[in-house]
């Protein structure tokens, strides 16, 4: 017999019932949340990295504090019952109440907006409506159908195998108007049949499923215009801030694989109502949708397992183009629609590269280029017309904010900016008090430190003892519970009634990220057998590289030396790409020969990686890294540090 201990869970709103579930002793309280359907966000996927998943225990009997406990949440907060809920076993019945997390609003997400007027671009998405005169069956000898009536009647050849879902329409289709009805086709397979002239009402969706955050754009399939774009946080985002959480919170179980992709289900029906509303458009009468994502997103999103995509050799189930009727998935939101999924390169180079590549037109130029997505999965691909190279780079989730003590994603009221000139001024989104500090705000901050000499090439923080730095700088370093730490807003100019710091921990994360990034431009630039000097154009995409400061990320080694006239922002690249695949079947196709000509260079078999990673880790100038430097303590497999 099973010994249990139930787990109440009280909510911070006093007007919502409580929800009580019994589990096995030992288990954790995230594990009893999981159960009772409560959502707490675990951002560093249970590994006790960060304090999302902090609850009060009101009553019961308390395991003793760990480790992960003392560093995230300080002796003050555990003699108050605080815990991770990650981190702490049942040991008996407990109540507890989960944390609200800090309110976060009017995110920015970036979309992509493709011009209707691109001359790179065919307009053809392989849909097709066609206005006919179809005569229905009269005569009982004559043997024939509704469905061959209106094949016959359309002037070119279709698959004769129609879903179900269009045959049941179809006898009213044909009946309702006299004959007169509109037959979609999408490649020349029938997918639709309307009654009456419906020709000019043609529409799809494309949509970038990242780690962080999902964009769509709605689209008239006929003139290319964008008719309405919707974006917000991926909800998945609570199972794990990183692919390897997501990876790791679904593996080996199909209830949390199926919870995942329940929530991006959720997310893109929500989507397509919000698009089709402020587009005025029948949800009906989108025919085609593109989604690009990550190999973890892709495959979540078909629910297909992800176990063996965290195991080496980290390969994908699948790496095809895949076409599905939006039943299949079910994606309940357009009935009629085809369901578009790009190509993958590797285990974690996946649809959003391939649709980064064809915005770019990194395949076509005379020179060697490259093309960087900063972000939670970090990818490189450089190359030109002659030969293209790709590799993931395992930057993990501190660019999101995600455990950086006082992170957050870039919402208003975040650190975004940081100047220092005798004292610290911070520019926040939306000009309110500071709340916390975004990816772009911490990259910013440590720049400016490095230059104030308050951070040391090592990336260790300088003493407040040092008679080189200005008084007000001075007071701003501190020594606390969870070490040292510099003050960016005190508590008197926060808007959360409570100090904004950088710790010595923040910064190590920081250099972590950074430099997976790094070493994937350099690795790739060293098999390539060029010289940084040869790299004609660098380009930084992604929904958080078109908001970093380039001289910044060049001050810290995020980029390595190349010449900030050749840096250049090129926005949602993988939001375009699926634009461009959705209005064009060539493009579309296009991708599946270009996913097979990429190279993809693995970091972690390279010897040479962990040289250029430690080096990567520095603020200070190639091939000076000081002796603090050490190895990271984490082994970097496939995309993401896991401990």
């Amino acid at each position: 017999m099973i010994d249990e201990a139930t787990i109440t869970f009280a909510q911070a709103d006093s007007s919502a019932d409580p929800r009580t579930v019994a589990i096995p002793r030992g288990g954790s309280i995230l594990d009893g949340a999981f159960q009772a359907q409560v959502e707490i966000a675990a951002t560093c996927g249970a590994r006790g990295r960060c304090r999302s998943c902090r609850v009060k225990v009101l009553k019961g009997e308390l395991p003793p504090p760990t480790v992960q406990d003392m560093v995230q949440l300080g002796a003050e907060a555990l003699q108050e019952r605080f815990r991770l809920a990650c981190q702490t076993k049942v040991i008996g019945d407990c109540t507890v109440v989960p944390m609200a997390p800090h309110s976060e609003s009017g995110h920015q997400i970036l979309g992509g907006s493709l011009a209707a007027d691109d001359d790179r671009i065919e307009l053809d998405s392989g849909v097709r409506k066609t206005f006919v005169f179809a005569t229905a069956p009269r005569e009982e000898h004559h043997q024939t159908s509704d469905l061959e009536e209106i094949c016959a009647v359309l002037g070119f050849e279709v698959d004769r195998e129609v879903p179900l879902e269009v045959l049941r329409r179809l006898p009213s289709a044909l009946r309702s108007e006299g004959g007169r009805l509109t037959v979609t086709t999408f490649n020349k397979r029938i997918i639709d049949v309307e009654a009456g002239d419906t020709t000019e009402s043609c529409y799809g969706m494309a949509f970038d499923i990242g780690t962080t955050s999902i964009v769509g754009a709605l689209l008239d399939l006929r003139t290319g215009q964008q008719l309405a774009e919707v974006g917000g946080i991926n909800p998945q985002a609570v199972h794990g801030g990183d692919l390897m959480s997501r990876i790791a919170f679904a593996q080996f179980n199909e209830k949390k694989l199926q919870t995942l992709r329940a929530k991006v289900l959720g997310a893109l029906n929500d989507f397509i109502r919000e698009a089709c509303s402020a587009g005025g458009v029948a949800p009906e009468q989108i025919y085609k949708i593109v989604i690009v994502g990550n190999t973890c997103m892709h495959h979540v999103l078909l629910g297909i397992d992800v176990s063996y995509l965290g195991l080496a050799p980290y390969a994908p189930v699948v790496r095809d183009p895949l076409v599905y009727p939006a039943t299949v998935l079910p994606l309940k939101g357009a009935p009629n629609a085809q369901i578009c999924l790009l190509p993958i390169v590797a285990g974690f180079v996946g649809a959003d590269t391939m649709a980064c590549v064809l915005a770019t037109r990194i395949y076509e130029n005379d020179e060697i280029q490259a093309l960087v997505d900063i972000g939670t999965n970090g990818e490189v691909v450089m190359g030109s017309k002659d030969r293209l190279m790709a590799c993931s780079a395992p930057a993990g989730p501190a660019f999101e904010g995600a455990q950086i003590r006082d992170g957050m994603r870039g919402a208003v009221g975040a650190i975004d900016r940081v100047a220092i000139d005798g004292d610290v001024v911070c520019g926040t989104i939306g000009g309110a008090p500071p709340i916390g500090v975004c990816g772009s705000g911490l990259i910013d901050a440590c720049a400016k430190m490095i230059d104030a000499g308050i951070i040391k090439a090592s990336g260790a923080l300088t003493r407040e003892t040092d008679r080189a730095l200005p008084e007000a700088l001075r007071a701003r370093l501190l020594t606390g519970a969870n070490g040292r730490e510099f003050v960016l807003a005190s508590r008197e100019e926060s808007g959360k009634a409570e100090p904004i710091s950088l710790t010595q921990s923040d910064i190590r994360q920081l250099q972590l990220a950074k430099s997976a990034i790094y070493s994937g431009i350099v690795m790739l630039q060293r098999v390539m057998g060029i010289p940084l000097e040869a790299i004609e154009k660098l380009m930084l995409c992604g929904g958080f590289g078109n908001y970093i400061s380039i001289e910044s990320a060049l001050k810290i080694r995020l980029l390595p030396e190349i010449a900030v006239n050749r840096i250049s922002y090129v926005g949602n690249a993988a939001a375009l790409g699926a634009q461009m695949a959705l209005l064009s079947e060539k493009e579309r196709l296009r991708a599946f020969d270009l996913a097979g000509r990429i190279e993809h260079v693995a970091l972690a078999t390279r010897p040479e990686f962990q040289e250029i990673f430690v080096d990567g880790m520095t603020f200070g100038p190639p091939g000076a890294a000081p002796q603090e430097v050490k190895a990271p303590e984490t082994t970097l497999i496939g995309c993401l540090d896991i401990a």
